[in-house]
């Protein structure tokens, strides 16, 4: 593998290992990037993700020609939003690290070459984002990374993290049909969470959900984290937990990347039992996509169906492989579905019986509430009554995992006594303690570039000259 001791090896070249990558590189390290997938499928969960929750307003990318849609959230908004979605239970340390560092993250990223789409995709945002083709993003940061003379070594499977009596010294890792020892002074771990172990996803969230569909890399399988346990870092965060999306029911079983359907929060959703069973409209998309997604599996046949009338059509955004069925009644619609068709009626008749819209505003919560129903709708409760009717076949689907590897505010690992294991960083979706029960949209890989940058500094720092 040419050179076998560096200063850094990262492990991932997802956007967690990729900031680490080029910022150690870019800081005169000798950086080492080990991704376990082939060069074709390269980049984990961040080849298929597409946006970035940033702090607009401290943000400022005007001098590379883009604005903001949302150019008035703030850096309290953001922490806010963290704390809200995870019940208060995100580590306030960790969260505030994020929010105060992601304007200057967003500013290097863009300043490395990563180009953005400033309009939002969907309605239904309220904060500041910037979208992004994400192999797009990893190739150009990994061309960022050997401009700096970083090495990328592809179907590299690490296995053991080296630790003497005191600090990490190295590596040992199954490159190529090789198994090899790869000295360095200090590792960032960036390798994603155990989201594509069904045994895992089986152990930690229960009985059913190895049959979950994930959306993103088959790589991420909890090695990384496991190699990091047994060099003694601590384990933390919610590991029953994950970002569990609303996907098309006919999406791939892996790695078929968004296949969302946003615009449900506009119209109802059914079970297969023919009935209700969230507030579609309790807040905007981009707050409950991705805990609806497990509400939906855990409905009977981990089914659901999204059903809404032609003017809330237009503003549906599907990108799944599924056309919706299509009807001129609702009788003609449902005995379409494979769902309780009666009951499925009723539903539908006595939502409509609680809508009494004033204005409908996509763009906000409008405060239009459906009460006499169960459960309540809490906005955009509009009654579905234009034809034709549209019902959108839907499942839930697993894009990141909450539990890992516990870390300070600046990236480094610790021990179960809290104390440092040094020569030892994490970063993104291998660390936990900052999700619990959901996320605020677009923060998982704000997160992963935040903390990744901020692993090689520490890294750097901990090297010294």
């Amino acid at each position: 593998m040419g050179e076998d001791s560096y200063d850094v090896v990262v492990i991932g070249c997802g956007m967690a290992g990729l900031a680490a990558g080029v910022r150690a590189a870019e800081l005169g390290r000798d950086v080492a990037i080990l991704e376990k997938a082939p060069e074709d499928r390269r980049g984990g969960q961040t080849q298929f993700s597409e946006s970035f929750r940033v702090p607009s307003a401290a943000a400022d990318l005007s001098e590379y020609g883009y604005e903001f849609a949302v150019d008035d959230y703030t850096v309290d908004d953001f922490y806010d939003d963290i704390m809200d979605k995870t019940k208060g239970r995100a580590d306030p340390e960790l969260a505030r690290t994020l929010v105060e560092n992601a304007p200057e993250t967003i500013e290097w990223l863009t300043d490395h070459g990563v180009s953005w789409d400033m309009e939002p995709l969907a309605v239904g945002y309220v904060a500041g984002r910037t979208w992004c083709d994400g192999r797009e993003l990893v190739a150009t940061l990994i061309d960022r990374a050997r401009e700096h003379s970083a090495d990328v070594f592809y179907e590299a499977d690490v296995e053991r993290i080296r630790r003497d009596d005191t600090a990490v010294t190295g590596v040992e890792a199954m490159i190529g049909d090789e198994r090899q020892d790869v000295q360095c002074g200090a590792v960032v771990l960036a390798c994603g969470g155990y989201e594509s172990s069904s045994e895992r996803r089986a152990r930690y969230m229960g009985a059913g959900f190895d049959d979950m569909k994930v959306r993103g890399s088959r790589y991420n399988t909890g090695g990384g984290i496991d190699a990091a346990l047994d060099a003694g870092a601590a384990a933390t965060g919610q590991w029953s937990g994950a970002h569990m999306a609303l996907i098309d029911a006919n999406a791939p079983n892996v790695e078929g990347g968004a296949n969302r359907v946003d615009g449900y929060q506009y119209g109802v959703i059914l079970n297969t039992n023919g009935e209700r069973f969230v507030d579609e409209g309790q807040d905007a998309r981009a707050h409950t996509y991705a805990k609806f997604g497990r509400e939906v599996f855990q409905q009977p046949d981990h089914r659901a169906y999204i059903v809404v009338d032609d003017p809330i059509n237009d503003l549906v955004r599907a990108t799944g492989p599924s056309e919706p069925v299509t009807a001129e009644s609702f009788d003609a619609l449902v005995e379409q579905l494979a769902i309780d068709q009666e009951r499925a009626l009723d539903t539908l008749e006595r939502y409509n019986e609680a809508c009494n819209p004033d204005e409908f505003v996509p763009e906000v919560l409008d405060g239009n509430a459906a009460t006499d129903v169960t459960p309540p709708k809490t906005n955009w409760a509009l009654p579905i009554d234009n034809p034709p009717y549209y019902a959108y076949a839907i499942t839930g689907g697993i894009t990141f995992t909450f539990g890992g590897i516990e870390i300070t505010p600046r990236a480094e690992a610790v021990d179960g006594r809290g104390r440092v294991v040094p020569g030892l960083y994490a970063a993104g979706n291998s660390t936990g303690g900052l999700f619990h029960h959901n996320y605020p949209g677009g923060t998982g890989l704000m997160n992963a570039a935040v903390y990744g940058k901020l692993a090689a500094e520490s890294a750097d720092e901990y090297l010294g000259a």
